[in-house]
């Protein structure tokens, strides 16, 4: 495959460094370096989960997102000037696609260390400030490929077929939401394609500049915007979790969501109506975990451990808001 890749995209002589894989990745990824200098990220996919259609609309999203000038990585067309590429192999279809390598790096890899001499408020804002610009020209946006709808992917069926009846209780607890879900607005002002995993894993922050350039539109969907931003609240969870009073931990999370929605709002709106709607947007991205969960471990034959998904049923079941996480610990 690599022969195939370096041949389809002129990388001759660059060198490959593979990207470790997390729990639950789908697709065999490399950083592509010439000289010492990153240049690009190769993705090689090889799961019959995506079609063509997918990837299309994937790759058109971005590369509108990347000329109408929001910071992400943009794709590179290969040099028969395809946004992706196909082979065969072993009776699957194997998809290329090859992006812009995300200015900066992980926050992680810096140690959650921000820039010097700058605030950490200043993070949040840019953060919000990035998926804000994503959203408001995603609410413009009218492609020719389509990626799939919140509810064509997560239905009572999936949920029937894909979870054992032993969790009766959290099938449950996620149909009856998917019902609420559905008296959600749909207007363009709400719904829309959203990258549906903007997290830190995702995007690369400057340390010179504190811009941050996103990446990683595997995973996108249309959805509510809202989802997005509830995302970002859960992932945000990290900076306070050490807190062990309750309303001082909450506390210190209204203010990190404030300065997001700071950031976000410098690019496009959102309704206090929605807004008011946070705790059933952060019950949607737990339900997208736990539905991960089981996909991930579906492919492998087995089922999630209850160390790694007993809190998010719990949570569900018993329709704790927050994840639990404004709880006395």
């Amino acid at each position: 495959m690599m022969e195939k890749a370096i041949e389809l995209y002129a990388l001759e002589n660059y060198d490959f460094r593979p990207v470790p894989g997390h729990e639950g990745g789908r697709n065999l990824v490399y950083i592509c370096s010439l000289n010492g200098e990153n240049r690009y990220v190769l993705r090689i996919s090889a799961l019959d989960d995506r079609t063509e259609e997918d990837y299309l609309a994937e790759t058109e999203f971005v590369r509108y997102l990347a000329r109408n000038g929001a910071h992400v990585a943009d794709v590179i067309p290969s040099v028969r000037g395809k946004a992706v590429e196909c082979m065969e192999q072993d009776g699957k279809t194997v998809f290329f696609t090859l992006f812009e390598y995300a200015k900066g790096m992980l926050l992680s890899d810096n140690g959650y260390r921000y820039r010097e001499g700058a605030s950490l408020d200043e993070y949040f804002y840019h953060t919000g400030k990035t998926l804000g610009a994503i959203h408001r020209l995603s609410k413009q946006y009218r492609p020719v490929h389509r990626r799939k709808t919140f509810s064509e992917k997560y239905t009572a069926e999936c949920i029937g077929c894909l979870i054992p009846d032993s969790y009766a209780d959290l099938k449950r607890a996620i149909c009856r939401r998917l019902e609420e879900y559905k008296t959600l607005p749909k207007d363009p002002e709400n719904f829309g394609l959203v990258h549906f995993d903007f997290s830190d894993g995702n995007y690369h922050v400057d340390l010179n500049t504190g811009d941050i350039t996103a990446f990683d539109f595997d995973n996108c969907i249309y959805c509510w915007y809202m989802f997005d931003l509830a995302h970002l609240w859960t992932h945000g969870v990290g900076w306070y979790r050490q807190i062990r009073d309750a309303r001082q931990r909450m506390a210190c999370m209204d203010q990190y969501f404030g300065k997001i929605l700071e950031g976000y709002r410098s690019e496009t709106d959102v309704s206090e109506a929605m807004l008011e709607k946070l705790p059933l947007f952060i019950d949607m991205t737990i339900i997208e975990f736990v539905i991960d969960e089981f996909e991930c471990c579906a492919r492998e034959g087995g089922e999630p451990d209850e160390e790694d998904i007993g809190n998010a049923v719990r949570c569900l079941v018993n329709d704790i808001p927050y994840g639990g996480f404004d709880e006395e610990w």
